[in-house]
């Protein structure tokens, strides 16, 4: 219970948003007309923010009324006790154990202190409605899992008697309810009192659900609905609920998540599902039968799972999954720690009294159980002792905390993927299982949960799409999107490049693949390079078979070498036809091209070449056309006045991060900067870089930013031959950051964007803008007439900033995309800088246009294109190793210690810059 855990929650369910003082100060006037301010909450002076106060709410676009996942609440009218929880003597448990030791405290050790009941998160917090008469407010327990109500629960495992904890209770805080409300009324800064006050209520709400079933944080998981995906893992249907504030209210955000168990039973056939070896015993005998590799797959899949075992039983190989043990024979569970690489018959010990006994020749002698599978693996254990795989048995119920593989991603989307009315549905059916009206911890806080008017119904506004600009010889040359999405029917690109030479390397198989194959790609390649302005000098480029399995570098070089000996010049596009499942040779492909020869590279997928689909080749010239420096379309100038202002020149950046899995170390995180350098912020480039281990603040942002307003500066003067090349404004839209690391962005990376502007002897007005995708906020038509007729979804460009919105600060909820399956995600902006003092409808419409620019699509997507793409180049970070260096990228690779740190050094010494070519293009398109 120590060291884990804070007090802050904040929205978000428990991310918090620490608030501090000393907001950033406005700092000129407002580009436009100042903003409606009807229906703002009354602010005072007083009250400071992390991000920009609320000025104003936005009026563009058609208002509607629509459904959204939450319910309001009236939050408690009594005091609250605050009491931090540690065990001294104790490293960090687990949040179960920790739950269980403070239900046996209430319910076994002292229940006549603890009436009623208080509320715990498993770690460091618990609320109380009643102050407990500790001397000086302190007092420790010692507390032991054996429950005296239930015979042998559990049983004791020798003679010296249960393990005792030692649980530490101190109170550190009296919450008064009034200090809420104050903040809801936007009389009250969000400072550390109000932070604990929301942690409270959402501790309320979850501490019943947390006792009954299996949770995860915020999450808690039924097997009312479950899904059997194979390889040892079934899904279960979850319920996610959060407690937020909201102008002059409080809320609970209701939704529905999706949990991976392990699938419960006995230990070696759910070892075998996983491996694919059903019923081949022989395939977990180490090391003949399981060689390194299976095992440490296997090892990584099985570590941290709880395991009963089973001395006595049945055969734990044999089928009967979930059987209870007998009574009298339940035993606690235990950690699996690693795998034996020998078989219960050869994994030997070294005995007390001397000598050595094999793990099969203790068990036989001990409990007199001949092993039916001697030469199968051992677990480890928390103690160290070593199991049988034969005698472990999963409990029912286990949530697999791990990356699901690659191969079953479809299955837990099709299991998540719901639509929308059927969502909305099954957000009302959870309701049941919540039950928030029956659960006396939600009842004695007076934390009542407004379930009976059902989902709220907030107002909306749908924002007109931006027209947008396609070039000359189109037969229209403006479109306006219809329901987020538009085609490019009889349309040439706003700036089509050319391409002289090229060449073609095939890696699919030829029998597969064969020249007439290639030929026929070629052709629909030409043709619809054509129909979109794109000019192709040579019709007939060098085409090449190599293998999949040689030196991708050198065949690479050797096309290239080839194409300058035919046309006297090298390649300006590298075409590969590659076969399914190629990732590895895409990486190497991409490494070749963006790193090392500056060439854009084009990987095609030879299935979809042989169909020969128009649409096919026709998305494949959007990536090359930009790719080579072109522009596909740009949005009209007075959709987007803030970017075309003449006299005030902006650069729109998106900035993001990526961590390595969880449980991984030694792996490095990797940061973006994506910035414009056009006029029309259409033509984006990128800087990507290496940096310390989840660290989510960008280390080089001041040189990324510096470099990004080297090349916007240079490329206004020598291509757009614009006099004013200094930038005016910059809009930073920052993805990847909770709610609260905000205080952080603005302490730590905001002088770093400015110390770039000192750098250049320039002073543009800074805007930070944090793009969050990481919610539950959802929003639903209320009628099928006002939704998307095919997915149901509300309409592109839906926006919300009322109602559920910060009772204080300028953020709102944008659905800028038109969702194809299950129920599209609002992206939530928060508004943490503004010099420039943007009224709520610039922001508001701009970052929808910005959704209208992605170069890849003739669709809008649901975050600004500039954040979509840092994140694209973010994920493309693997590209910038050689393949050749022997660097582990997968996911699951993990080091400890020393071996974490030089490991870490590696993956910096070794990330290569981009070619100086690629720099100046969207090679990540």
């Amino acid at each position: 219970m120590s060291g884990q855990g804070g007090r802050g929650g904040g929205r978000g369910g428990g991310r918090g948003r620490g608030r501090g003082r000393g907001g950033p100060p406005s700092a000129s006037p407002a580009i436009s007309s100042a903003p409606s301010e009807a229906g703002l909450p009354s602010q005072g002076d007083h009250v400071t923010t992390v991000g920009v106060k609320r000025s104003g709410y936005g009026s563009g676009g058609r208002a509607i009324q629509v459904f959204t996942n939450h319910f309001e609440c009236e939050i408690p009218q009594s005091i609250i006790y605050h009491y931090d929880v540690i065990t001294p003597s104790e490293q960090t448990l687990p949040a179960k154990l920790n739950m269980d030791l403070i239900r046996m405290l209430q319910e076994v050790v002292a229940p006549a202190i603890f009436t009623p009941k208080a509320v715990y998160d498993g770690r460091k917090n618990l609320f109380s409605v009643r102050r407990y008469p500790f001397p000086e407010d302190t007092q420790t327990f010692d507390v032991t899992l054996v429950d005296p109500r239930v015979p042998d629960s559990p049983p004791r495992e020798n003679k010296r008697g249960p393990k005792v904890y030692k649980v530490k209770l101190t109170k550190v805080a009296e919450i008064n309810p009034e200090v809420l409300s104050r903040f809801l009324e936007g009389k009250q800064s969000q400072d550390n009192s109000v932070l604990t006050a929301i942690t409270a209520l959402n501790v309320v709400v979850r501490m019943e659900p947390t006792l009954q079933y299996p949770f995860n944080v915020r999450s808690f998981f039924t097997d009312r609905e479950t899904k059997d995906i194979g390889m040892g893992m079934v899904l279960w249907r979850g319920y996610f609920q959060s407690v937020r504030p909201a102008p002059g209210r409080m809320l609970v955000n209701i939704d529905i998540s999706t949990g991976t168990m392990y699938k419960p039973g006995p230990l070696i056939p759910l070892c075998m599902e996983y491996l694919g070896v059903r019923g081949q015993f022989q395939a977990l005998s180490p090391p003949q039968g399981l060689d390194n590799r299976a095992k440490t797959r296997l090892q990584r899949f099985l570590s941290g799972i709880r395991v009963v075992v089973n001395p006595q039983g049945r055969p734990a190989g044999q089928q009967g999954q979930g059987q209870q043990q007998p009574q009298g024979r339940r035993r606690p569970p235990r950690v699996v720690k690693r795998i034996s690489d020998r078989g219960a018959a050869q994994l030997t010990f070294s005995l007390r009294e001397g000598g050595q006994m094999t793990v099969a020749q203790y068990f036989r002698q001990t409990y007199n159980r001949e092993l039916q599978y001697p030469n199968v693996f051992c677990v480890e254990v928390g103690n160290g002792a070593l199991i049988p795989a034969e005698m472990c048995e999963v409990p029912p119920g286990q949530i697999m905390r791990k990356q699901v593989p690659p191969e079953k991603t479809s299955d837990v989307l099709a299991f998540s993927t719901k639509h929308p009315q059927d969502r909305l549905n099954s957000i009302r059916a959870g309701l049941g299982v919540l039950a928030y009206g029956q659960s006396e911890y939600v009842r004695q806080f007076g934390l009542n949960v407004n379930v009976a008017a059902g989902a709220l119904s907030v107002n909306a506004r749908i924002l007109p799409p931006p027209p947008l600009l396609y070039g000359k010889g189109s037969r229209q040359p403006t479109i306006t999107p219809r329901e987020g999405a538009w085609n490019m029917a009889d349309k040439k690109f706003f700036q089509p490049i050319s391409i002289g030479c090229w060449v073609v390397v095939v890696y699919e198989r030829q029998q597969r693949f064969n020249q007439q194959s290639a030929d026929e790609m070629v052709k629909n390649l030409l043709s619809a390079c054509q129909a979109v302005g794109i000019a192709v000098r040579e019709q007939d480029p060098i085409i090449r078979w190599e293998s999949a399995q040689g030196r991708i570098v050198d065949q690479m070089r050797n096309a290239g070498h080839a194409c300058r000996t035919k046309n006297n010049a090298f390649p300006d596009l590298i075409v590969a036809i590659l076969p399914e499942g190629a990732t590895n040779l895409y990486t190497a492909i991409k490494h070749f091209g963006d790193i090392q020869a500056g060439v854009p590279t084009q990987c095609l997928k030879a299935q979809k070449c042989n169909r020969g689909n128009a649409q096919y080749f026709a998305n494949v010239c959007l990536k090359i056309n930009v790719k080579r420096g072109g522009i596909n379309t740009i949005p009209e100038a007075r959709a987007v006045s803030i970017l075309t202002d003449a006299h005030n020149p902006t650069v729109v950046m998106g900035a993001d991060v990526i961590h390595p899995a969880a449980h991984s170390e030694g792996r490095p995180s990797f940061t973006a900067l994506v910035g414009n350098v056009d006029a029309n912020s259409a033509k984006y480039i990128a800087d990507c870089r290496v940096q310390t281990s989840r660290q989510e603040m960008i280390e080089d942002l001041e040189s990324m930013t510096k470099n990004m307003l080297e090349q916007y500066m240079g490329y206004r003067k020598a291509v757009e031959k614009q006099k004013m090349i200094e930038p005016k404004r910059i809009l930073f839209y920052r993805d990847g950051v909770s709610e609260g690391q905000f205080k952080q962005v603005l302490e730590i990376e905001l002088p770093r964007i400015k110390n770039a502007c000192r750098s250049l002897n320039i002073n543009p007005k800074i805007t930070i803008i944090v793009v969050g995708k990481r919610h539950h906020v959802r929003f639903f038509p209320k009628t099928a007439n006002e939704g998307d007729r095919r997915s149901g979804n509300c309409f592109a460009g839906t926006v919300v900033d009322r109602e559920i919105t910060h009772p204080v600060e300028q953020d709102f909820y944008l659905q800028s995309h038109a969702g194809l399956l299950g129920t599209s995600r609002p992206a939530h902006y928060n508004i943490l800088y503004d010099e420039s003092n943007i009224p709520a409808d610039g922001l508001q419409q701009l970052s929808f246009t910005l959704c209208h620019v992605y170069a890849r699509s003739t669709r809008s997507v649901s975050i600004p294109a500039p954040v979509y793409y840092a994140d694209i180049v973010c994920s493309r970070a693997k590209n910038h190793y050689d393949p050749d260096s022997h660097i582990d990228l997968t996911e699951t690779e993990t080091a400890v210690g020393s071996d974490a740190e030089a490991q870490l050094d590696r993956f910096k010494s070794q990330f290569k810059p981009l070619h100086a070519t690629t720099k100046r293009f969207m090679y990540f398109s």
